[in-house]
């Protein structure tokens, strides 16, 4: 749960980020808040919908974020 989430940008990523990466990240955010490695079987559905919720978030931030120097895709 320490470990930090990855940048997933040029040029700390020279390749657009995988689907894999977003949702680790995501999962790794969610984790943190939450205080929650796994969450109870009464929270999954929560904790499940939030780490979709920040992987959106993530994908659409990655797609629209312009990075100096770097060619827009």
């Amino acid at each position: 749960m320490c470990r930090s989430i990855k940048t997933l940008r040029p040029p700390a990523l020279p390749e657009e980020a995988t689907e894999d990466e977003i949702r680790a990240a995501a999962l790794q955010y969610v984790r943190k808040v939450s205080g929650f490695r796994a969450p109870a079987a009464h929270n999954r559905e929560v904790f499940d919908r939030a780490v979709d919720g920040v992987a959106d978030a993530t994908r659409e931030l990655l797609q629209d974020l312009e990075v100096r120097g770097a060619a827009k895709s």
